[in-house]
């Protein structure tokens, strides 16, 4: 099969052959370093590349729905772009997103309620000046809640699922060099894990990859998702990075293109997390990237190791004068991350370093800052 085979709708089915946990001990949260096998497929990648992952959902959240459904999961249900009808279970297990609850679903099942309080309360949701409360209410909540809070609903296995939507695969920032491994690809995977309404929430994809795998065994369907996100074509250009949290992993692929293309520009890494003790993902490799020059600098935030918060904008705005006379000499930035909170803060800091370093006004600062985002000189990858 050709690189041209492989697609979103046609992914390669792959095997994770590695696995270790990036946080240490006491950490409350678990983030992975995983190595996906693509030997076979012919796919190439480029640092700054996504993989793209198709998951599969809970069986206990299918079981559940299934048995709330007073289903027995052998039914069979037709949804859009499949190719003939499926079970209820396998389209439940493979093809159905079971998050995300819709007006449209409470309005269903108001009508679908035998018991009449709980008919009451639904439709008082769907009132007009509801519009909130609904919003609150299907926030906290996932399809398998609504099944579980209303169980004299009576609602069919195919009226049932198409309500859902499709699920979708999730992109990650792939973290390794093609030129070191051709036929497989790094991860950096943070396993989300959460509570609403009382329930414990479990990432679709990342507790896929990181907790219901079986390595060199469970099969996962993969595709390279191409990117804007491309270090500078002159391999003399300096590169700043920055990256907090699971952000850190293009930079990992970066850092290691750069060294394996031999090229000559400097390399300024800013990584961020909450404890320096169990949150500093890959710190041998960053110091043994910089004990051999392939880092020029390296500057970490650990915002919950001192009283006041450090993150990594504050880093910046401590080296604006470096940064600038980098920036002013030609660097490419690159930013990864949070894109509701860390993004934005990082952008600020950017134009406040340029706005003084180039002693500019405000508006002149952010037109240069627009200047670097047209010439690719200024890139992110947030999410």
């Amino acid at each position: 099969m050709s690189i041209s085979s492989y697609s979103k709708d046609k992914p390669f089915t792959a095997k994770i052959v590695e696995e270790r946990l990036l946080t240490g001990p006491g950490s409350d949260r678990e983030t992975k370093h995983l190595v996906v096998d693509i030997a076979g497929s012919e796919i190439a990648y480029t640092a700054g590349d996504s993989l793209g992952v198709w998951p599969s959902n809970r069986s206990t959240d299918v079981d559940e729905i299934v048995q709330s459904l007073g289903a027995h999961g052998d039914e069979p249900v037709s949804i859009p772009h499949a190719a003939g009808p499926l079970s209820l279970r396998a389209a439940l297990t493979n093809r159905l997103a079971l998050a995300g609850p819709t007006r449209k679903f409470v309005e269903t099942l108001s009508c679908a309620v035998l018991e009449p309080a709980g008919a009451t309360m639904l439709k008082r949701l769907l009132e007009p000046d509801a519009k909130d409360l609904l919003a609150e209410f299907l926030r906290q909540r996932e399809y398998v809640d609504l099944l579980a809070e209303f169980p004299s609903a009576r609602i069919g296995p195919q009226v049932f699922v198409d309500h859902l939507r499709r699920l979708q695969p999730r992109l990650y920032s792939i973290a390794s060099s093609p030129r070191l491994f051709p036929t497989r690809v790094h991860l950096t995977v943070a396993v989300v894990k959460y509570e609403t309404n009382g329930r414990e929430r479990f990432g679709v994809c990342s507790n896929f990859l990181g907790n219901r795998m079986t390595i060199g065994v469970t099969e996962v369907p993969v595709f390279v998702a191409s990117s804007h996100f491309r270090l500078p074509q002159d391999g003399a250009r300096d590169v700043i990075m920055v990256g907090p949290g699971t952000g850190i992993a293009p930079f990992r692929a970066f850092v290691q293109e750069r060294a394996a293309a031999g090229a000559t520009g400097r390399n300024w890494l800013y990584f961020g997390n909450r404890h320096r003790a169990t949150d500093y993902f890959y710190e041998e490799e960053w110091t043994d990237a910089l004990a051999h020059g392939r880092l020029s600098r390296l500057d970490a935030a650990f915002s919950r190791d001192q009283e006041n918060k450090v993150y990594v904008q504050d880093r910046m705005r401590e080296n604006a004068a470096d940064m600038w006379n980098w920036i002013g000499n030609g660097a490419h930035l690159y930013v990864c991350g949070d894109a509701h909170h860390m993004a934005k803060d990082v952008d600020a800091a950017l134009r406040e370093i340029i706005a003084a370093g180039g002693q500019m006004s405000p508006e002149a600062a952010a037109a240069y800052v627009a200047q670097m985002k047209k010439a690719s000189k200024y890139q992110r990858d947030v999410y």
